[in-house]
């Protein structure tokens, strides 16, 4: 991952050292955000008046790092800083200064602790969260990561474009990693929107849609043939996140024409086309997947999706299949309980459901739809039990979405097959 080390710092200052108006390159101009950014007074204004000795050899040492840094000698910058930093501990911006030379250095622990003692001193700062998350990154530190680049944008980032660019690409890596596939194909399709086509992002996506877990993106200009499956089926997908579907389709059947065995290629495919709504042409690339893999899950639960309320009789075999390939998926026997009822069969739909609610307890279109089977079925006092619940997590979800939001949305990134569309 080093082209993203030195692109991450590039992107967050626009592009290259050529936009850096200090001679200490990305460091320094990172280091010169942070006048930008609020940071907590009262962690200032609690540190005890120092001797005038101190202060004068603090102030001498705190101008001699600045110097060092913005002269491009950062290996006595950070000697500088530490020595500044021993003096006056509670000076956020020396933290800040030291981090963001250490994480240039590809020093990522020492990066990393410098950031924490951003966050201490200014705990509501977005763009030191999003550092410290961009150093977890590096140390492989991944559920870490994720959390405090989530927190840094829900704190607020710096208005800089770059920084916001490095955020999402980031956040798109670490949600492939973890399998939250439809989460990271969003973000990552978001950015070929903004016209962000590069072959980082493209890799990233191609494994998000390819349903690659663990892996991190091969490098730019990489000659190994599973990079190039890879980068391919993402430039195409990238095509769908900027809606260009008859140039995608083209270059996504190319692909698949040269590589029809490769691993969920024909799945990828078909993802490509649910989007670009074109279902039946989906499905026969889903069965195609099954074909090479007769044990696929997601392909068989993706044909259940795409079959629900247009023609129930053909999905239900494959949701029955899912579920007997893979009990202990929830959206399996979600699935298979609203197509149960949606053939009336609600005697057979309510256990799937009951197993689906268990494992979602929060996910208010369960809670509907077992309302109607067990209204269908009979027994009132149920029915009217899980409509309480349904009424009262769709308040929540709306007073959360600031009133307007349907509810159900969260069962996409909550089950584990994370880019199933719910049935509607």
């Amino acid at each position: 991952m080093k082209y993203v080390r030195k692109r991450s710092a590039d992107l967050i200052l626009g592009g290259g050292s050529h936009s850096c108006p200090f001679r200490g390159g990305a460091a320094a101009c990172l280091a010169a955000l942070f006048v930008f950014l609020p940071l907590a007074s009262a962690a200032q204004q609690a540190q005890p008046a120092a001797p005038p000795k101190t202060t004068e050899s603090f102030a001498a040492l705190s101008a001699k790092a600045d110097a060092a840094r913005d002269a491009n000698r950062l290996d006595d910058a950070i000697l500088l800083y530490k020595k500044a930093l021993a003096l006056r501990p509670g000076w956020a911006e020396g933290w800040w200064s030291l981090g963001t030379i250490a994480y240039d250095q590809s020093l990522y622990p020492e990066a990393a602790r410098a950031f924490r003692k951003v966050v201490t001193l200014a705990p509501r700062n977005g763009t030191a969260y999003v550092m410290l998350g961009l150093s977890e990154f590096e140390l492989g530190h991944d559920d870490v990561a994720l959390k405090n680049l989530e927190k840094g944008e829900a704190f607020g980032l710096d208005k800089n474009p770059e920084l916001r660019r490095v955020v999402l690409y980031h956040q798109g890596v670490l949600l492939q990693r973890q399998g939250k596939f439809q989460a990271a194909r969003e973000i990552l399709e978001q950015m070929c929107l903004q016209g962000l086509q590069s072959d980082e992002v493209a890799s990233a996506l191609g494994m998000t849609l390819l349903r690659q877990r663990n892996k991190s993106p091969a490098a730019p200009g990489s000659a190994d043939a599973d990079a190039e499956v890879v980068t391919r089926v993402g430039r195409a997908g990238c095509l769908a996140g900027q809606k260009k579907f008859d140039e995608g389709r083209k270059d996504f059947g190319a692909v698949v024409a040269q590589y029809p065995r490769y691993p969920r290629i024909h799945y990828a495919f078909g993802l490509f086309l649910v989007e670009a709504s074109d279902l039946p042409a989906a499905v026969a690339e889903f069965k195609r997947e099954i074909e090479n893999d007769p044990s696929d899950v997601v392909s068989r639960l993706q044909i259940a999706a795409a079959m629900y309320k247009t023609d129930d009789g053909v999905g239900l075999p494959y949701a029955e299949e899912a579920v007997k390939l893979a009990p202990e998926q929830p959206f399996g026997h979600y699935l298979l309980g609203m197509l149960l009822l949606d053939t009336d069969d609600y005697q057979k739909a309510i256990p799937e459901l009951e197993i689906a609610q268990k494992a979602f307890p929060r996910e208010a279109r369960i809670y509907l739809a077992l309302g109607t089977a067990y209204s269908r079925a009979g027994r009132k006092q149920d029915a009217a039990r899980v409509r309480a619940a349904f009424q009262r997590l769709t308040e929540q979800e709306k007073s959360k979405a600031g009133g307007g939001q349907e509810p159900g949305g969260a069962i996409i990134g909550e089950f584990p097959t994370g880019d199933l569309p719910p049935p509607q």
